[in-house]
């Protein structure tokens, strides 16, 4: 291992937890590990992973501290075993912006220092190109560990508030479970008459790929707060022709429910008197 690089602790060593460590390792960077089912870690201790007999012992090992568990309440009960005075602390647990506020002003009362992070990737594109981790809390904080965190992929910074990781990551899942949706109607469709989903995916793909412009478009209407200009499919008529979706999975055996929550709205927005709007007004309807 190198002597250069600075020790690293990694709790959690779920198939996340375990990328990162191989990750780390690959660095040549000496990792402590530690996890509730101690078998997990003899392969990465076979790699060269130090195992701790406790969470605290392996909080006690490093300065820096990664936490990649199942929930907010499994890093607190785990970290809450150990001294966090002079520690920094990196969660990168999924979680929510409020908790990761509350997490930080916990780590801070014991003494230790605080980054949230959202990794932007699954498992085994750690360390690969493509996958991308956000990090929010000190700026100072994140550039002391920076070449650590660059092993896991690209380092986006997006401000001191610790919450905002948290929101650029579960923003972008969003927008991904929204597509999702999208495209599981679809293939429910297409399957329901026996069709292939396959020989369908081509003409999905390239029309997902088509509509992609949407998000540039929409982004530019919605931080303007106009959605009058340059409507060429008003909210009015995409509401009209909408019940067509639902009608015509009734007639296929075929649920409507993921579409549901978007009809409703459409329909609410246009009574509301904005139906020459574009379909981007809908947003004004999810802002409390």
């Amino acid at each position: 291992m190198s002597g250069n690089a600075t020790s690293a602790t990694v709790l959690g060593l779920g198939a996340m937890g375990s990328a990162l460590v191989g990750a780390l390792l690959d660095t040549g960077r000496p990792v402590t590990v530690w996890n509730r089912s101690a078998d997990k870690a003899k392969p990465l201790v076979t790699r060269g992973a130090v195992a701790a007999g406790s969470a605290a012992a392996a909080v006690a090992a490093s300065e820096l501290v990664i936490a990649c568990l199942l929930d907010d309440a499994s890093v607190r009960e785990v970290l809450g075993t150990a001294s966090l005075a002079g520690k920094t602390v990196v969660n990168l647990t999924n979680g929510t912006p409020r908790q990761a506020r509350e997490l930080a002003e916990w780590v801070s009362e014991q003494g230790g220092k605080f980054l949230d992070g959202g990794i932007m990737a699954v498992p085994p594109m750690i360390g690969q190109p493509g996958a991308f981790v956000f990090y929010s809390g000190p700026k100072d904080v994140f550039d002391t560990h920076r070449a650590a965190f660059d092993t896991f992929g690209g380092s986006n910074y997006v401000g001191e508030d610790p919450g905002l990781a948290a929101l650029h990551d579960l923003s972008l899942l969003s927008g991904m479970y929204g597509q999702f949706i999208g495209i599981l109607q679809a293939y429910a469709l297409i399957r329901s008459e026996g069709l292939s989903a396959v020989e369908f995916q081509p003409l999905l793909s390239g029309w997902l790929t088509a509509m992609g412009t949407f998000a540039e478009h929409a982004a530019k209407e919605i931080d303007s707060g106009d959605y009058s200009q340059g409507v060429v499919s008003n909210l009015g008529m995409q509401a009209a022709a909408f019940d067509n979706l639902p009608a015509a999975a009734a007639d296929q055996g075929v649920s409507s429910e993921l579409l549901a929550p978007l009809h409703q709205l459409l329909l609410r927005r246009t009574a509301d008197g904005h139906g020459a709007e574009n379909l981007t007004s809908v947003i004004e309807l999810l802002k409390k």
